[in-house]
């Protein structure tokens, strides 16, 4: 996803002459193509990731078009108090992108993961967080954040994510989309780890189980429209999946939804990081499997229902 990021970003820069990237030390030769395009339109800010956002808001308010890219964690929790003054208190066009979102550097710690950053950012106003399955939703909910100028989060994998939203799929900021459709259950979910879901359903399909798959797209807007429409289709038992803890994402706003829509007929499981920090190293598909949210997990808690 990140390398789909840079090319949309120097397709970008061709366009318009307003779009800056600013990162935090990282990509540097990722990017040597954008810098071609627009070498004075690309600043290392280093690991100063609070300047880096108050730099970004400045340049927003002036006029411009920036973008900041770095390391989940350090684009968002370490310089919260520039997201919510600089950014989302003055609706500063700024969009803010975080690589390795989720377990994606699962083997490097705690410091590393982003399981709290939707959490935190969907509770500031303002604030649209954005969650793409694939590089080619990234690259559209991108340029429409660029277009829109909104202060606009999208959390991205790392490398080698595969191409989950069929083509011809209408992808925008607040969209969602059915992958698969299927009978009574159905899940919902966000991010590349959507690919564990549809290794789950090809496994449920051989015991007669059709699972429904939707990518949300975002959570903030949340596509309210594609929700109701999922009610009325009899898909009464909801599971939602994320690589975020469970606390204040996906999971949750969808328990909010339903209580504000006072709907009944829908149970929904929440599928996600429970309330710990994880202290077990390994690579993303080894902690996806001690913390429950691989395909196999989703299988087991399908059966159950």
């Amino acid at each position: 996803m990140r390398n789909a990021f840079a090319r949309a970003m120097t397709e970008i820069a061709q366009e318009r002459d307003d779009v800056c990237l600013l990162s935090g030390d990282i990509g540097n030769r990722m990017f040597d193509s954008y810098k071609e395009v627009a070498p004075t339109r690309f600043l290392n800010c280093g690991i100063a990731e609070a300047n880096m956002m108050s730099m970004a808001a400045g340049m927003g308010l002036s006029g411009l078009r920036p973008v900041v890219y770095t390391i989940t964690p350090f684009t968002t929790t370490r310089c919260l108090e520039q997201i919510r003054t600089g950014v989302a208190y003055h609706e500063a066009p700024v969009v803010i992108v975080g690589t390795g979102s989720g377990l994606s550097y699962a083997e490097l710690g705690a410091t590393h993961h982003s399981l709290e950053d939707m959490a935190i950012l969907r509770s500031i106003p303002n604030m649209r967080i954005c969650t793409p399955a694939d590089s080619n939703e990234l690259v559209a909910q991108l340029r429409q954040a660029i277009t829109e100028g909104k202060p606009t989060y999208i959390r991205i994998g790392k490398k080698g994510e595969p191409d989950l939203l069929p083509e011809q799929t209408c992808l925008a900021i607040g969209k969602a989309n059915l992958l698969k459709p299927g009978k009574k259950y159905l899940l919902l979910g966000i991010g590349p780890i959507i690919a564990e879901a549809l290794e789950a359903r090809a496994i449920l399909k051989k015991n007669g189980i059709e699972l429904a798959i939707a990518s949300m797209g975002s959570i903030k807007p949340l596509d309210h429209q594609f929700l109701h429409r999922c009610i009325n289709e009899g898909y009464n038992h909801w599971i939602s999946l994320e690589e975020h803890h469970q606390t204040g994402g996906l999971g949750t706003t969808l328990l909010e939804w339903l209580s504000e829509q006072k709907v009944k007929t829908v149970n929904l499981e929440r599928m996600g990081i429970p309330d710990h920090f994880v202290h077990q190293l390994g690579d993303q598909n080894y902690v996806r499997k001690i913390e429950g949210i691989n395909a196999i997990a989703i299988t087991k808690l399908v059966q159950s229902l």
